[in-house]
């Protein structure tokens, strides 16, 4: 077990997330007591039928000339499986999904799950995460990416790169961001072990020049780190907020702050948002309003799924539910490994007035929640 620790705040006394009292009403367990987000929509991407598969999990989306495209991990039952392939499907008007198209296919001895997209607007970049002897229980991989121009054809996978020009070793995290200067900021999990780590890099098709940034890590009794599954945000000051998921069972959000574009951070330091200890999705709104979107319970359910936002990247005031437990839920059609009811690891992105929520509900189905982005700036 990983011991939780007293730690000072990364900013003084003051932690670097904190919510209005009252904000979620944990006596609702369905909703936390939240409203509807206003005019949000759901759409499912892909919803298994008999004989297709019925583990999907790791959605992420991105918009590529006109069409919203999600990535995702499939399997036939189980988590982390040896048939495990990545696949998408694009909509343009998110009513109608092809059936997935393999991106990745299953490789012999070495898992290949979802590493999420980035582009430049002329070129759409799909990253795959590569497990080497995942089958001997080796926790530890390395990032590859694929590039197309259309969304069809798509290049042969090769090992996104180090400034030094060497690969980089680790697999990277599904949603880097682009700062005002052009940087772009992420992170992978670094060997040896899986070590959550800040990087950075000035390429535009991110697939090379990243620097890995300089943070100090909790102490860990694993290969793991305590902080996982990094998402990020730009405060109005400029600096930069990267949050994690708690491998130490606090059910509160690990956060680090940079002040200098993603060059050196923080120490991470616990911060009274709560989160179920599961991946979450954090950003920027074009006005600059800090949203993020997760599962904000302090115990392991991953319902609902819910929209918090900040005006100043620090104190959250508001908060919508964009998906709730109960009823709302679509019931699970299949067991399988570490199945269970949830809305699972959702990503996002803002796009054409849109925020786009992309997630798996129960890991079994991929659905988008999309919502206005005037609708949460009034």
């Amino acid at each position: 077990m990983l011991a939780i620790t007293g730690m000072a705040c990364a900013e003084g006394d003051t932690p670097l997330l904190t919510m209005a009292d009252g904000l979620f009403d944990t006596s609702q367990p369905d909703t936390l007591g939240l409203a509807p987000a206003p005019g949000a929509e759901t759409f499912t991407v892909f919803a298994p039928g008999e004989g297709e598969n019925h583990y999907n999990h790791g959605a992420v989306p991105i918009m590529f000339k006109g069409q919203l495209y999600v990535q995702w991990q499939s399997s036939a039952r189980d988590e982390d499986a040896p048939d495990t392939a990545v696949v998408y499907s694009a909509s343009a008007d998110m009513k109608h999904w092809p059936a997935p198209t393999v991106m990745a296919p299953a490789r012999a001895g070495t898992l290949v799950t979802s590493g999420g997209w980035w582009t430049d607007g002329e070129t759409l970049v799909a990253f795959i995460n590569v497990w080497p002897g995942w089958e001997e229980g080796l926790r530890e991989g390395y990032a590859e990416y694929i590039t197309s121009t259309d969304g069809v054809r798509w290049s042969a996978p090769k090992r996104v790169l180090g400034a030094d020009g060497t690969p980089v070793p680790g697999v990277i995290e599904q949603d880097p961001h682009l700062m005002a200067t052009g940087r772009i900021i992420g992170a992978f999990h670094t060997s040896p072990g899986l070590v959550a780590t800040p990087y950075y890099t000035d390429d535009l098709l991110a697939i090379s020049g990243w620097t890995r940034g300089k943070m100090e890590n909790l102490p860990s009794d694993s290969p793991t780190s305590r902080e996982l599954e990094p998402s990020l945000f730009k405060r109005p000051d400029g600096a930069v907020v990267m949050i994690f998921r708690d491998q130490a069972s606090s059910f509160m959000t690990l956060a680090s702050v940079s002040h200098d574009d993603g060059v050196t951070w923080s120490r991470p330091a616990l911060s009274p948002f709560p989160d179920a200890r599961t991946k979450q999705s954090a950003g920027n709104l074009p006005d600059g309003t800090v949203y993020r979107v997760g599962n904000p319970n302090a115990h392991k359910a991953r319902f609902p799924l819910v929209l918090s936002l900040s005006a100043d990247g620090q104190h959250f005031t508001r908060a919508f539910l964009l998906r709730a437990g109960g009823a709302d839920m679509q019931p699970m059609l299949k067991g399988g490994k570490y199945k269970r009811p949830s809305y699972s690891y959702p990503k996002s992105t803002v796009s054409g007035g849109w925020l786009y929520v992309a997630y798996a509900t129960n890991k079994e189905d991929v659905e988008v929640t999309r919502v206005r982005v005037s609708a949460l700036t009034q």
